[in-house]
């Protein structure tokens, strides 16, 4: 019973945090024009002022420009909560998030490659930037797992926090040296490396679920194998697992749902840090419970941060990452100081 009323729990917050954020922004909607609007876009516009009490301008801002990037934060955030819990059972370290194989560094330097010589070399069409940041990501992380594998002098896990911080350590170099030659473009630039949902709509949203709905679909599958990991790597293979199998896996799955995460909205942090974070706190850390709930805090955590950028500074738009790293960074040092994983470490 106590799962299932975590999982409405869950649930229920998740709804809470889509539907409030649908009322957030430069325009405030109270909670009754909200469900107006939508009722409205589903149930028929023409009778939306005689029965739901809402014009057509306010239909327009909920279902055309914030219900949209509100559910593609949602994705993008569960995307990075899933992939933070895979990537914590993998190293055994809570300190670990989806960033750690130099996946944001990767996805940062294609899209600035595309901003700053895009319209040199052909490649500036709409979703130009999404692309080559989501290549980008998969392609440091590849980078990083060749250089782990053929690594024999640290343990195979160890190198791949060795390499993925050796790699992103490079990529963010050729970034800012790309930046310093290239001031005309700095404001995109700036803004699209804090991370961000503003002017994103539903082809942004089709785009981006697939990639993490796989992702997301495939670090569950990784539940039990990441259990047993948890006694140990030696132990793991005198129990039967496949430990480089599962480290290849986990790898490609976190790798996937962050590069999904980084194309559709930039680098935000903190995100699939904390997610599974709070997550452990409220389910335990089996991970067939812990990946879905990580996924589900994650959301709300991105569709909450989301709302309070484009709400505490209105008609100003804050960067999300900004907002995520106000708020998580005093949040995680207060878990790290008393939890126990912070004392171990």
């Amino acid at each position: 019973m106590k799962k299932v009323l975590l999982g409405i729990g869950l649930g229920a917050g998740a709804l809470l945090a889509l539907l409030g954020s649908l009322g957030l922004g430069s325009v405030a909607l109270t909670p009754g024009q909200v469900f107006g609007a939508l009722g409205a876009k589903l149930f028929g516009a023409s009778a939306s002022g005689a029965v739901y009490g809402v014009d057509e301008v306010t239909i327009v801002i909920v279902w055309q420009l914030r219900l949209a990037r509100t559910l593609l934060a949602g994705v993008a955030g569960a995307a990075l909560g899933a992939s933070g819990a895979v990537l914590q059972g993998l190293f055994r370290n809570p300190l670990a998030d989806p960033y750690s194989l130099g996946v944001s560094s990767g996805a940062s330097l294609g899209a600035v490659l595309v901003i700053a010589l895009g319209s040199k070399i052909g490649f500036s069409f709409p979703g130009a930037i999404e692309m080559a940041a989501f290549a980008g990501a998969l392609g440091s992380a590849a980078v990083v797992y060749g250089v782990a594998a053929v690594n024999r002098r640290a343990a195979p896990t160890a190198a791949l926090l060795l390499a993925g911080t050796a790699v992103g350590s490079f990529l963010a170099a050729i970034v800012s040296l790309i930046v310093a030659l290239n001031d005309k473009d700095l404001h995109t630039i700036f803004f699209w490396l804090l991370g961000g949902f503003g002017g994103k709509g539903w082809p942004d949203l089709a785009t981006a679920f697939p990639p993490a709905f796989i992702a997301i679909s495939g670090a569950l599958l990784l539940a039990k194998p990441l259990d047993i990991l948890g006694a140990g790597e030696e132990a793991a293979g005198i129990l039967g697992l496949n430990v480089s199998l599962l480290r290849a896996l986990a790898v490609a799955a976190a790798s996937l749902g962050a590069a999904a995460a980084v194309a559709a909205g930039g680098v935000i942090g903190f995100v699939g840090l904390l997610g599974p974070h709070f997550a452990r706190l409220l389910v335990g850390s089996l991970h067939r419970r812990l990946i879905p709930a990580s996924a589900v805090t994650g959301a709300i955590l991105l569709m909450l941060a989301d709302a309070l950028s484009r709400s505490v500074a209105a008609p100003l738009e804050l960067p999300v990452g900004i907002v995520t790293a106000l708020l998580g960074a005093p949040i995680f040092l207060r878990l790290l100081a008393t939890s126990r994983e912070g004392r171990r470490l």
